[in-house]
């Protein structure tokens, strides 16, 4: 196990959050800690900041810390408007989703039984078996693992209880599975048909471009196009004797894949640009391991060697009806859980957000600049 997010019933979830709506400023000890050129937009704050949500609270810093490398590089390159219009949706989702897993727990706390907490710690301490018999039974490192983690084995039994309980309550709330049509797996299938189920062509192959007026030559008076042709005639011959393509490449060829042995790979045909483009054309007269060329076209001379090819293909509908039946239950279940997010909101007394996420965007900002 590795810490992770707290399941969240849905992106729908709103904050149900109480907390200060004072105005947000900087101190001048904080402000000259920014770069003059990236101070323009930005408010000022006040210190620290906690979310309440149905008893609990959610400091900033929880919020912040985990986020900080993330945002670092866009922080440090931008001022804070533009900074804080695109980080923002992120930081939002972040929050949203650290209150909607409070909101779920306390409502799968509600309707468990009396017995619920007996029932929860033996559970719990289940997981903290499994979890030690995950590193050969060695307690020791289990428990290194947590701390890694910012974990002990008191907020571990903690958080399995939790996440045991709110999977219960949404598998309690889920209605019963109803027999899928025709029309609906046909629907579903043209769906994402071309998204999951469709397998592009590509091309894979190795080239020698040789450009003529690339070429080192004695006579400044020769035909730099004939010797191109006569270079090419060489290389043929070459290859055709047994000498490795990649090779030749790196020491003939003037494209820029050459130190690569002149591989090109997992091209779609009909995607090359000019002068390349003819190549695709190329490629579907050979076989894999055949050789083409020369090939004149735009001063270049090629000479190419087809490693593989791939037909576009897709899966017939026949072969995929349990794969669409998993998707379609899958989606009926997402629905499901988005309704008991609703639900959940409608229980919920709302209160503002907003200003802790300015917070946080605002501390992010400042120690990313500091």
């Amino acid at each position: 196990m590795r810490k992770c997010a707290f399941l969240s019933v849905s992106a729908l979830l709103l904050i149900a959050a109480c907390g200060s709506s004072d105005e947000l400023r900087f101190t001048e000890e904080e402000l000259a800690r920014i770069p003059l050129v990236q101070r323009k937009g930005l408010p000022e704050a006040s210190g620290g900041f906690v979310l309440a949500v149905c008893g609990e609270t959610i400091t900033s810093d929880e919020i912040i810390a985990p986020l900080i490398e993330h945002f670092r590089p866009f922080a440090q390159s931008s001022d804070f408007v533009t900074f804080k219009k695109q980080a923002r949706p992120q930081l939002e989702q972040v929050v949203v989703t650290r209150v909607s897993n409070i909101l779920l727990y306390n409502q799968a706390k509600k309707q468990a039984g009396e017995d619920i907490d007996e029932l929860l710690e033996k559970a719990a301490e289940a997981e903290v078996r499994k979890f030690v018999v995950s590193f050969e039974g060695d307690y020791a490192r289990a428990e290194q693992a947590l701390k890694q983690d910012g974990m002990d084995w008191a907020s571990f039994k903690e958080y399995q209880k939790k996440m045991i309980l709110s999977q219960s309550y949404i598998a309690s709330e889920l209605p019963e599975d109803r027999p899928i049509t025709y029309s609906e797996l046909m629907d579903c299938y043209n769906d994402v048909k071309d998204e999951i189920f469709t397998t592009l062509a590509k091309l894979k192959f190795r080239l020698i471009d040789i450009q003529p007026e690339k070429l080192e030559i004695d006579d400044p008076n020769a035909n730099r196009q004939e010797q191109a042709r006569e270079l090419a005639d060489e290389l043929v011959g070459r290859l055709q004797a047994g000498e490795d393509f990649g090779e030749l490449a790196k020491q003939y060829s003037h494209g820029h894949r050459r130190m690569f042995g002149g591989l090109w790979k997992h091209l779609e045909p009909g995607s090359l640009a000019e002068p390349y483009d003819i190549l695709s054309a190329e490629a579907e007269r050979l076989k894999p391991g055949q050789i083409a060329g020369p090939i004149e076209v735009d001063e270049h001379v090629f000479i190419m060697k087809l490693e593989e090819k791939q037909a576009k293909s897709v899966k017939p509908f026949e072969k995929v009806q349990k794969e669409l039946e998993a998707k379609i239950n899958f989606d009926r279940r997402k629905q499901a859980v988005d309704e008991i997010g609703v639900k959940l909101i409608q229980q919920a007394e709302l209160g503002e957000k907003d200003a802790f996420v300015d917070f946080c965007l605002k501390e992010i900002y400042r120690i990313s600049n500091r």
